[in-house]
């Protein structure tokens, strides 16, 4: 039950984290001066790339919530995950990759505790 209860929790605050992140990144303007776009301007991401990345970031949060695309959303998760962690070691950025290692290690958790309301999935 405990175990149910800590795979719910995260399950929402992933779901909560990833369309936050996601909208964030589909209302950024070009001009913006925000802790995210300062982000995406050191590691040289096109408009349409972070636009792609923040729909992938929406898309993941929202198959995590079903039981059924519940590891598939995961895997796309820790995939954009990787993805910026990539992109911000490329950049020279050290910080920003170090602090994505727990959100990527949330989703392959989340993989390993199964959905709280999986019936044997």
């Amino acid at each position: 039950m405990i175990i149910k209860l800590i795979s719910g929790a995260l399950i929402l605050f992933t779901a909560f984290m990833g369309i936050k992140h996601g909208w964030q990144g589909l209302t950024m303007k070009p001009g913006d001066t925000g802790p995210e776009a300062a982000l995406f301007a050191k590691i040289n991401l096109s408009p349409g790339i972070s636009k792609a990345i923040s729909v992938l970031s929406i898309l993941s949060a929202l198959l995590i919530l079903a039981p059924q695309t519940f590891v598939i959303g995961n895997l796309i998760n820790a995939a954009v995950i990787l993805l910026l962690m990539i992109l911000f070691f490329r950049a020279g950025e050290l910080k920003p990759a170090f602090i994505e290692i727990p959100f990527l290690l949330i989703p392959l958790l989340l993989i390993f505790l199964k959905h709280p309301f999986a019936q044997n999935i």
